[in-house]
């Protein structure tokens, strides 16, 4: 079974989900490239699409990474950790 989430944005098509940002956000990319990033929110109107810069998306993985980490769920970690790897290496 796969834990891999799509997502259709409606000017740049199909979006990856990165992870799980917090309660409310997730983080997602243009899924061939992966050069475009987006914290997508259920919001009271649908979907809120908010475009950020690589630096943020990895810094928000980074965080997430740690919080994993200091949690002990091992298994999302390195989950985590190899999306990741495969985004920002």
């Amino acid at each position: 079974m796969s834990n891999e989430n799509y997502l259709n944005h409606p000017n740049f098509g199909l979006l990856f989900r990165v992870c799980l940002v917090d309660e409310k956000r997730e983080l997602f990319t243009t899924l061939y490239a992966q050069r475009l990033f987006f914290l997508v929110a259920n919001g009271q109107d649908g979907l809120e699409f908010e475009p950020i810069t690589r630096t943020d998306a990895r810094i928000l993985v980074e965080s997430r990474m740690r919080s994993l980490r200091r949690l002990g769920q091992s298994l999302d970690y390195d989950r985590l950790h190899g999306v990741y790897k495969q985004t920002f290496q």
